[in-house]
């Protein structure tokens, strides 16, 4: 039996983003919030999103890939910024 081809996203189309977990809200490359991804800036790789976000002074966040062309968003990562501290006291 032969393998089928799957057409797949083109990687470089997809952006690594910071997701503000209860917003729903996306840190864009000026250090403001939007509701809209496309605005969001790419970290490019999902650790050094990671490390971004938790200097951050916000509270649960996740690390998302979007893919532009489908509008699709996928969760790769989440973890606590620097606002989650100042929320817990």
């Amino acid at each position: 039996m032969r393998a089928a081809r799957v057409a797949m996203a083109d990687w470089r189309a997809m952006n690594i983003l910071i997701e503000d977990a209860e917003k729903l809200e996306y840190l864009t490359s000026s250090n403001h919030w939007t509701k809209n991804p496309a605005e969001g800036k790419n970290f490019g790789a999902t650790p050094t999103a990671f490390a971004a976000a938790k200097k951050e002074l916000v509270g649960k966040f996740n690390i998302v890939a979007y893919i532009a062309e489908s509008k699709q968003i996928i969760n790769m990562d989440h973890g606590r910024g620097k606002g989650a501290e100042e929320t817990a006291a």
